[in-house]
């Protein structure tokens, strides 16, 4: 029987997953829950839904949804992942998995209390590229990785979620996490020294920032995300015996090997995808039918690392939003 997974809020986020479901095989799109019933009903026709709700606690009553995507603006996240582990329904939920590190740890916490599955939605950490990535990194073939760099820019700052400080908006909650996250997959373990600046939008969130990350052997990380500039989105990993190209880090397209004499020796490109999705929906099934609470490709110790590292830089830059 089809895998049955139920979508909170009816955004760009969520047609995005739709269509995912809608297309995998083995899964079915049971059910959304919009807070006003005629855009429920409207999302469920488009996409196919077999049900729509005008609330959460109906459709988690629903005993034909296993698992459940929240894509509802980021304050909401934690509300709505607390109500799924409490009703036992397994919960995937989309980046960054909360506002701040404390919600992220209450969570976490009753999942595991509760023994249900949740992971963070980060799409790009279950991509067949980054496994390959991290191949190619841990056979040796550029040698010791001693610097990333990865950018990640989009000129989104007139979308109200994007500069809103309400809805947690700015450039790193919404674009820096995918690159802290293409730092973390290469360098295991916390920074020694963090150093960073952001410039600010009008309402006061980051419109860009600059981070690098020291570790302890000496290796750097160095990051930068913007709402306010269209960059290359490349990801690069130097070592001594030569370096790796990810094309958009966002959704990788591809990777290019080069040796030390800056010869190319080796490119991957990406599988065919419904959307880049569908990685991350069956990580989460094959969890959940092993009865597991956490994926391998996303752990919870991995969630938790990137929201202290994104709170700690908020904290060094002054900004809190109004609701913390």
């Amino acid at each position: 029987m089809a895998f049955g997974v139920g979508i909170i809020g009816t955004g760009w986020i969520a047609r995005k997953m739709a269509h995912t479901l809608r297309d995998m095989e083995g899964v079915k799109f049971r059910a959304v829950v919009s807070r006003r019933q005629e855009t429920a009903d409207a999302f469920a026709a488009e996409w196919g839904a077999e049900r729509a709700y005008d609330s959460l606690e109906a459709m988690l009553a629903d005993s034909e949804v296993e698992l459940v995507y929240i894509a509802t603006p980021h304050p909401m996240h934690s509300g709505d992942a607390l109500k799924c582990i409490r009703a036992g329904k397994p919960v995937l939920c989309e980046k960054p998995f909360t506002v701040n590190a404390r919600e992220a740890e209450e969570v976490l916490a009753l999942a595991a209390e509760r023994n249900v599955f949740v992971a963070e939605a980060i799409w790009t950490r279950y991509m067949p590229l980054t496994q390959t990535m991290r191949e190619i990194v841990a056979r040796g073939d550029i040698g010791t990785p001693q610097m990333v760099t990865a950018n990640l820019g989009y000129p989104n700052a007139a979308m109200e979620r994007m500069w809103n400080p309400t809805l947690a908006g700015g450039a790193l909650l919404d674009l820096g996490v995918y690159t802290l996250n293409f730092a973390a997959m290469i360098f295991p373990g916390d920074p020694q020294s963090t150093t960073s600046t952001c410039t600010r939008l009008a309402s006061g969130v980051d419109g860009q920032n600059s981070l690098t990350l020291t570790y302890p052997g000496g290796e750097m990380a160095i990051l930068s995300s913007s709402l306010t500039a269209k960059t290359d989105r490349q990801g690069i990993v130097s070592g001594e015996k030569g370096f790796l190209i990810v094309e958009n880090i966002n959704n990788p397209e591809s990777i290019t090997l080069f040796d030390a004499d800056y010869r190319q020796v080796a490119r991957h490109n990406a599988p065919p995808q419904i959307t880049g999705f569908e990685y991350q929906v069956q990580a989460a099934i094959d969890a959940i039918r092993a009865g597991r609470i956490e994926t391998p490709f996303m752990p919870h110790a991995e969630t938790l690392r990137v929201m202290r590292q994104m709170d700690g830089l908020r904290a060094g830059w002054g900004l809190r939003y109004p609701f913390e």
